[in-house]
Parts: C-alpha cells; sequence; structure tokens
C-alpha cells in the first residue's frame, strides 16, 4: 500500500449515506487523508449530505456497487487503500418484512464480495502492508435480539436476529468473522446501538417525526411506543469508528452504544417539545397532540441496550453527547437545511444524480 500526497487513503463503502456520509464529512475535515467513496446511489444514498466537499480533491466519488467484485478489486489495486469501512447495507426493518431479498442481497452478498476482492488483494501486498491494512464491517444491535427489562448487549451475546434485516446483518457479521479466523484478513467488526443526527433519511424515526410534525401530519408510534432503544448521536460513533480503525485489534468486535436508553414514546414527546419551543405551530397547539398509536410491526423488539464498557477500557473511548444535546443539535439542523429536507421529499436528489433531466426526475415521494 501506498498514500496518496502523503495522506492515508480509505476506501468507503455507502458513504453517500447517513452514517457514512457524516463519517466523510468528519474526517475530511480533520485532513490528512483521502476518501474513495463507493456508493450504489440507491434511495437512501444522497450525494446533497456531501456537497460541501464535492469539489475536495481528497474525496473520490464512484458510482457501484458492493456486489461488483470486478469494480472493487480495481478499485483496490488502483488506489492501495490502507483500510477499507462498510458502511453500504440496506437498513430499514420496515423495508425488510416487505421485501427481504433486497437485503440479502445488499447485506450478506454484498458483504461476501467486499471481503473475497479484499483477500484476493491483500494476499499480494507485502507483509508489512497486510499488517497494516484494516477491514471495518459496520454493524448492528440489532443482530442480538430482544432484551428483557435488564442487561445490555456485549460483545459475547449470543446473535439472536428477529427481523430479516437482523438476520442479514447477523449474516454478514458471521463472514466477516469466517474471513479472520480462516484467512487472517485483518477484519474488525463494530456493532452499534440506534443513531441519530444530521442528514438521517426521513423513514426513521426522529427525522419522521421531526418533519411529520412540522406538517402538520400525525405522528405514528408503533404498539404501545414502551419500545426501548439505545440512543447513539451519530457524531459520537463516527468517533468511535476512527478509535477502532486506528487502535482496534484485528479479529475483535466493538459494540458502540451511547448510553441513552429511551422509550420511543419518550424521545416523540421530547421531540415535540423541543419543536413547541423551537419552531411553535401557528395554532399554539402542542405538537403532543399529532401523536398517534398504530398496529405494532410483526417482529418488533422489545429491548435494546449495548455493554459498551469493552471500547472504553480497552480503546478509552466513550459518547459524549448526552441525549437532550444531541436531540435539540438534530432539530436545529433539520430545522436550518429546508433545502436538503425538500430536494428528499420531492425526490430531485435523485433525478440528478442519475443524469436525468427536469422531465424525468422520479414523481416517487417520501412518505412523510
Amino acid at each position: 500500500m501506498s498514500s496518496i500526497d502523503g495522506k492515508k487513503v480509505i476506501l468507503v463503502t455507502g458513504g453517500a449515506g447517513f452514517i457514512g456520509g457524516n463519517f466523510i464529512l468528519g474526517l475530511l475535515e480533520q485532513g490528512g487523508v483521502k476518501i474513495i467513496n463507493l456508493d450504489s446511489l440507491t434511495y437512501a444514498g444522497n450525494l446533497d449530505t456531501l456537497s460541501a466537499v464535492s469539489n475536495n480533491p481528497a474525496h473520490v466519488f464512484v458510482r457501484g456497487d458492493i456486489r461488483d467484485q470486478a469494480l472493487v478489486s480495481s478499485l483496490l489495486h488502483q488506489y492501495q487503500p490502507d483500510a477499507l469501512i462498510n458502511f453500504a447495507a440496506e437498513s430499514h426493518v420496515d423495508r425488510s418484512i416487505d421485501g427481504p431479498g433486497a437485503f440479502v442481497e445488499t447485506n450478506v452478498l454484498g458483504t461476501l464480495s467486499l471481503l473475497e476482492a479484499s483477500l484476493e488483494w491483500w494476499k499480494k501486498q507485502a507483509e508489512d502492508s497486510r499488517d497494516a491494512f484494516r477491514f471495518l464491517h459496520i454493524s448492528t444491535d440489532e443482530v442480538y435480539g430482544s432484551l428483557g427489562s435488564e442487561g445490555a448487549f456485549s460483545e459475547t451475546t449470543a446473535y439472536a436476529p428477529n427481523s430479516p434485516y437482523a438476520a442479514s446483518k447477523a449474516a454478514s457479521d458471521h463472514l466477516v468473522r469466517a474471513f479472520y479466523h480462516t484467512y487472517g484478513l485483518p477484519v474488525l467488526t463494530s456493532n452499534c446501538s440506534n443513531n441519530y443526527g444530521p442528514y438521517q433519511f426521513p423513514e426513521k424515526l426522529i427525522p419522521l417525526i421531526i418533519l411529520n410534525a412540522l406538517a402538520g401530519k400525525d405522528l405514528p408510534i408503533y404498539g404501545d411506543g414502551q419500545q426501548i432503544r439505545d440512543w447513539l448521536y451519530v457524531g459520537d460513533h463516527c468517533a468511535a469508528l476512527e478509535t477502532i480503525l486506528n487502535n482496534g485489534l484485528p479479529g475483535e468486535t466493538y459494540n458502540i452504544g451511547g448510553n441513552a436508553e429511551k422509550t420511543n414514546l419518550e424521545v416523540v414527546n421530547n421531540l415535540c417539545d423541543l419543536l413547541d419551543e423551537l419552531r411553535p405551530s401557528e395554532n399554539g397547539r402542542s405538537r403532543n397532540e399529532q401523536i398517534c398509536f398504530v398496529a405494532d410491526r410483526p417482529g418488533h423488539d422489545r429491548r435494546y441496550a449495548i455493554d459498551a464498557s469493552k471500547l472504553k477500557n480497552e480503546l478509552g473511548w466513550s459518547a459524549q453527547t448526552g441525549f437532550k444535546d444531541g436531540l435539540r443539535k438534530t432539530v436545529e439542523w433539520y430545522l436550518a437545511n429546508d433545502a436538503w429536507i425538500t430536494r428528499v421529499q420531492d425526490g430531485s436528489y435523485r433525478g440528478e444524480r442519475l443524469g436525468l433531466s427536469q422531465d424525468e426526475t422520479p414523481t416517487e415521494e417520501i412518505s412523510i
């Protein structure tokens, strides 16, 4: 491997998505790195998120599918990266229930393609380069299934996925582990709790509630709203990934959590209170009055919680953003970025990136 212009080179997959985009923006702001960003630009891939670095020579965007092993191999050979970080994934549970096949294709077969291409290239490197290379796979706490009222997921918790999404991520995690134990490929795996923050696609709970509330629409909550999640601010997640990439031990798994357990109902109520403060409704009524409860989704896990003590004790990382502060920063970002939101809602972010004329822009709207 060799640096480009004296910079560390990282091949990032899924870098136009929510977490990947935040990771790239943060890393390029620090400097000293060149990013090769491979993304197929599915519905959740948004180049608007990366507009601030669109002309940055340290960011090279390549549109392509991680299942295209020949393409991945060519990028590895061309850029000789110091690391590959795999953010690319189908990640929305409801979509996985409606169509699990796409999740297997991307999350399982796509990860396998990355591993095979990386292994083939890695074997050809000099010994010191092989020792320095890292393959960091980004996963989720949902692979562990559901918790009772006590305890938290640790790195030794048995896998028990309950949705097609979680099952596909569990399978990809197992493949990553196997490539370390079978071939010696220097892999790392991280399993994170629920992320939130700027640039999150509005199918997810927090941006969905923000935008529905502003539009005067219902604020739907599954079941009784007492499902508990551990919330992690995306900036803290990105800092954890840097720590793992730089200091983690090959073959190890690290859980990343925000130490912020909240029920879904509590999250929605907090969002309503913030919006009432920052953007009061024209009729003077509280956004809480828009809350409604809908039928629970199949296989809905009751509680997630992450034990991130391994990451803290071994690598020195802990979340720095409290939930209250992180939620306020998130709401303020959505209130200040109407253009980004509008282009997601009307689908124009998709048309431009596909090279379509205005008349040909897809008319599918995001339901919020």
